[in-house]
């Protein structure tokens, strides 16, 4: 095989996470990214250090995709609508992406969480809750009870969980969303012993 003309680090992530929407994020490896781009696996280890290194590139290329999408769609909402657009823009991203969904999962290291749009991800979550009012610890509780629910519901609905019962999964996501907006809005707050 000759190594193709215009290999690069940013060639190869972005191939690596096509393959990951194809094959699954855990069969996105550098033989089989190698095998893609039509090089020798050894060809790809000046560009990546790794199969754990791969795996980090592709997982902080997806961070930053669904981050950019997110704030795309959230601009000018707020409260009900900040939530629903964080939320759909999450699924919708799952559903198109569901290699890249896995690897926005992947635990980082962290130095490599630290240059990740991991940030910009929680950042927005907490812009969301500012609608809500809710103080330290509760927003925090808020933050990941969002992050919990949204991430088990796409993951079940993505695995079929929800496909073979009534109703159909969107009346479900949308009553879900309108749940959630009303317990941020009565969020508990009071103090309770131990």
């Amino acid at each position: 095989m000759a190594t193709r003309a215009g290999l690069t680090t940013e060639r190869l992530v972005r191939a690596g996470a096509e393959l990951a929407d194809e094959v699954g994020f855990e069969h996105a490896t550098p033989a089989a990214l190698a095998r893609r781009v039509g090089v020798r696996t050894a060809s790809l280890y000046s560009h990546v250090k790794n199969a754990h290194d791969l795996k980090t590139r592709i997982a902080l290329l997806a961070l930053e995709e669904l981050a950019d999408l997110v704030s795309a769609a959230m601009a000018g909402r707020a409260g009900k609508d900040a939530l629903a657009a964080y939320a759909n823009v999450y699924r919708d991203y799952a559903r198109k992406h569901p290699g890249r969904f896995a690897a926005a999962q992947f635990r980082l290291d962290p130095e490599a969480a630290a240059v990740s749009a991991g940030g910009r991800h929680a950042a927005m979550m907490r812009a969301i809750l500012r609608a809500y009012d809710l103080a330290e610890p509760h927003e925090t509780h808020a933050v990941r009870l969002l992050g919990s629910v949204f991430s088990g519901y796409v993951g079940l609905e993505m695995a079929g969980g929800f496909s073979h019962s009534a109703p159909a999964s969107q009346e479900t996501w949308t009553e879900i969303l309108d749940a959630l907006d009303t317990l941020l809005r009565t969020w508990p707050t009071a103090s309770r012993p131990g």
